[in-house]
């Protein structure tokens, strides 16, 4: 399980909370670009987040893991109205009851533990970030959320947008 928080203090807070509740390993980070690296290497059923981080926002970094882990956000009501209503996203208003905190854990852990992203679709959005990489010269992370920013705006998984961006670049269908 991953906990991404601004600050670093309530990050340990939940890890603390959750890891003496007997639930998994809790690993800390401050910004979507670190949680991402970190889901791409490492097998995790959830993340337990705020609203915003110094590089984006809870709804873009879910968006990006759509069939990946659950998400529970954990923010005051006047932000959590702002993000759409997904399946695998959980919201839980500040402030909160160690119990709101443990329950919404488990809901985005079973939700994780159900959906993966399969190897296939992880292969995809990889190559469709290399070839970004090479063709216009991006850092993986501008890549990242250039894909992501065609996935949003076509309304498509990131995965399939890959798939898209992949064909057209090489002129014939993947299958």
């Amino acid at each position: 399980m991953a906990a991404v928080f601004e600050q670093e203090r309530t990050a340990q807070k939940i890890k603390r909370l959750v890891e003496s509740a007997g639930g998994r390993q809790v690993l800390c980070c401050a910004t979507a670009a670190e949680a991402r690296l970190l889901l791409a290497r490492q097998r995790v059923a959830a993340v337990v987040c705020g609203y915003k981080f110094p590089d984006g926002t809870a709804e873009e970094l879910f968006f990006d893991l759509r069939d990946g882990p659950g998400m529970l956000l954990l923010a005051p009501e006047h932000l959590l109205v702002l993000c759409r209503d997904s399946p695998g996203l959980f919201k839980r208003s500040t402030p909160l009851r160690r119990s709101d905190v443990l329950d919404g854990v488990g809901e985005a852990v079973r939700w994780g533990n159900q959906l993966r992203r399969p190897a296939a679709e992880a292969e995809l959005i990889r190559r469709a970030k290399e070839w970004l990489m090479e063709r216009y010269g991006m850092d993986e992370e501008t890549a990242h959320r250039a894909l992501q920013k065609r996935s949003m705006d076509q309304g498509l998984r990131l995965a399939q947008t890959a798939r898209d961006l992949l064909e057209r670049a090489a002129g014939i269908a993947l299958f």
